[in-house]
């Protein structure tokens, strides 16, 4: 990695507007952004070395702040709507000149590195931001280039995070103060009014998002690992669900834990590091994740005590949306590449807080392709303000903020690779069995655990299935090391009755929800939705 740079030196950043800045520091080294950070008073260092920081006013993504730039040819191929909100040429240029005013005279950080871990799709990215800990952040959660890469590196995509940049607004377009921007003519993201790091790395995955299925990549909001026999598996899920938990296994080894492609040759990571979430994080519980926090991390917005600095992982104060930034290398047992085969075991990860959803069910294709399309998880009361009881949400493609294009275009991706690789879907429950969240436990995490490990070595192929007939799944009735009684929800419930109603209820919202996905997906697709009474 590079040292800082001369006064003098720019390394290009006049290229895109900008002009008249302070310092230009490029790919400092972990241990100097480390410094800085804290010099600046950007956070400090908690006993096991990572670096905590506060993002202030939000603690999470924006997604009512983020637009598209509404301009030829990406206009005609973008999936308009709620999720992608368009922006004006003339507000962009707007809103571009005055976060670039505001940089002037500032000492700038600058990341060159690549999202992507294939080098046929690697993208050349570079983000530049005015706060050390953001670089910080970059390092840890791109793909850092070799001495080599960084020499020849031309960005492809360039990222400019102004955090604390508050001097736009409704006048230039935007709903409020807070703003992420993407104008793909101009390959630039513009990040403002908002320090949450995690703006950067969705941006990064929504250019890939666009650029990739182009090209025939499926690419995926989904976690990834390998098994000591070389086999590779996906886990799609929301926030919640347990994707980056159930993926970090200490007897399989991490490729990603959140951003991955799926190309004719197999797939890649397009990040170099995780982003989890730490709420109620134990070393017990979660081994891997525990020891990978340590000097080089970042922990974001979790709660520290003043005087010992001892972290509290379950203190909520700040937000439940606690976060760990590390480098994959950190988890001992990762795939350095990046890199894994074609899967065959797809796990779709759903958070089911009505108590209705098997532990585990085997899709086929077609209900694969709706739950896809479906997204579905459940709001817990208490997560999220004015949320008082369990809420069914669904996001497309488990990722909808962050998909560019029609979600129906990654449906048929998903149907193609599946199908030609011969790969098996499972839809797993990691919610609440037996009844509602605040009436029963949550599923056991070693028992969803000793679920997808029978799934992975093939144990639950011959097993005896019972089918539920709202759903229409076929749910084992046996696994080695979880209790028969979990695996068929309706058993586990004291008033079957209720039960009942808790399905025929969900199920309505499943179907009121694919009403508009109708009119893109094949007659075996839409009927494999869930039948009603």
């Amino acid at each position: 990695m590079a040292m800082a740079a001369s006064a003098s030196e720019t390394y290009g950043v006049e290229k895109i507007g900008l002009k008249n800045v302070g310092r230009v520091h490029r790919n400092l080294p972990m241990p100097a952004l480390v410094e800085m950070s804290v010099a600046r008073g950007e956070g400090y260092l908690a006993p096991n070395g990572a670096l905590v920081v506060h993002t202030g006013k939000f603690s999470g993504r924006s997604p009512r702040d983020k637009f598209t730039v509404d301009q030829a040819p990406s206009t005609q191929n973008i999936w308009w709507g709620p999720i992608n909100q368009k922006i004006s040429v003339e507000n962009w240029d707007k809103i571009r000149e005055k976060v670039f005013g505001y940089l002037q005279k500032r000492d700038l950080f600058i990341f060159d590195g690549f999202v992507g871990a294939d080098p046929r799709y690697k993208l050349p990215v570079r983000v530049i931001s005015e706060q050390a800990w953001h670089s910080l952040f970059c390092y840890t959660l791109f793909i850092r280039p070799t001495a080599e890469e960084l020499r020849a590196h031309e960005p492809k995509f360039t990222v400019v995070n102004a955090g604390r940049f508050l001097g736009a607004g409704p006048a230039e377009g935007l709903r409020q103060e807070n703003f992420t921007l993407v104008n793909f003519e101009k390959s630039m993201g513009l990040v403002g009014g908002s320090e949450y790091a995690g703006e950067m790395k969705k941006s990064a995955f929504f250019i890939m998002n666009y650029l990739l299925p182009m090209q025939g990549v499926f690419s995926m909001h989904c976690s990834a690992n390998m098994g000591q026999d070389g086999k590779t598996a996906l886990f799609f899920g929301l926030s919640g669900t347990g994707k980056t938990t159930l993926s970090a296994d200490p007897r399989r080894r991490l490729i990603g834990d959140d951003e991955h492609g799926w190309s004719d040759q197999g797939v890649f990571n397009f990040e170099g590091g995780c982003y989890a979430k730490t709420i109620d994080l134990s070393r017990e519980k979660e081994p891997q994740i525990w020891d990978a926090i340590r000097f080089g991390s970042v922990l974001e917005n979790v709660a520290v005590d003043p005087a010992t600095r001892e972290i509290d992982y379950a203190d909520q104060s700040i937000t439940e949306n606690t976060r760990a930034t590390y480098p994959t290398h950190f988890i001992e047992n990762c795939v350095i590449s990046g890199m894994g085969g074609h899967p065959e075991n797809v796990f779709f990860l759903t958070c089911d807080a009505f108590g209705v959803l098997p532990p585990i069910s085997k899709l086929t294709p077609e209900q694969a392709a709706y739950h896809f399309l479906s997204g579905y998880t459940a709001k817990v009361a208490g997560t999220e303000a004015g949320v008082t009881e369990p809420e069914a949400t669904f996001s497309t493609c488990f990722g909808a903020p962050f998909m560019a294009l029609h979600p129906s275009r990654y449906g048929e991706l998903l149907r193609e690779k599946i199908a030609k690789h011969k790969a098996q879907v499972w839809l797993v429950n990691t919610g609440w069995i037996g009844g509602s969240a605040g009436e029963v436990p949550r599923m056991p995490l070693k028992h969803t655990r000793g679920l997808l490990t029978a799934a992975l070595e093939g144990k639950l192929a011959k097993v005896e299935t019972q089918h539920l007939p709202e759903f229409g799944f076929y749910v084992p009735t046996q696994c080695p090391d979880v209790p028969s009684e979990l695996l068929v929800p309706r058993n586990m419930w004291k008033d079957a009755k209720k039960y009942d109603e808790k399905a025929r209820e969900l199920a309505g919202k499943f179907r009121e929800n694919f009403k508009r996905w109708e009119d893109r997906v094949s007659p075996e697709v839409k009927a494999a939705a869930p039948k009603e009474a």
